[in-house]
Parts: C-alpha cells; structure tokens; sequence
C-alpha cells in the first residue's frame, strides 16, 4: 500500500482509538438502523494508515468476503425495476 497523498511506502499500520469511553471507531454500514450497530450489528473495524514521509492519515474499512459479494452487485449500471423483481423469483 502506498501513500495517497506523496506516494511514499513508508506506511505505519494503527488503529483509531475513542478516548471517551474506549470503544472502538467503527463503520457503520448506511443500511443497518443505529439499535443494530449498538449491538455489533452492520460494523466494520477501520484500520489507520500514517505515512512517515508527510504524515498523512489514511483510513481503511475491513469488509468482510460477504460484504464485498452483497454490495459488489451493486456497481456498474443498476438493473430496472421488473429486472430486479423476476431475478429474486427465481
């Protein structure tokens, strides 16, 4: 992985960390009601990125296979409507 600001290699991999009452920073997935992230539910570990060369912070979200099989249907031009209901009767 390389910086995405200089370019430079020299990437230290951490963590974000809450001070407050030390719980992780997580993703929350757009999809998944605030009462399901409460409980793990639709979140993802970020995992932090700084670069020696000119200290810029880059952040990564740690998806799952399955989440990357669900959402990956999703790129590209969206099928319409009817496309999308005849699909799940099968």
């Amino acid at each position: 992985m390389k910086c995405a600001a200089c370019g430079s290699s020299s990437l230290l991999e951490g963590e974000l960390m809450d001070m407050g009452d030390g719980s992780m920073i997580a993703f929350k997935l757009k999809d998944v009601s605030m009462w399901k992230s409460i409980f793990g539910k639709g979140t993802r570990k970020v995992n932090a990125y700084g670069c020696l060369n000119c200290s810029h912070l880059q952040l990564a979200v740690d998806f799952s296979n399955e989440d990357r099989d669900r959402y990956r249907q999703f790129e590209g031009v969206q099928p319409g409507f009817l496309e999308r209901i005849n699909s799940e009767e099968e």
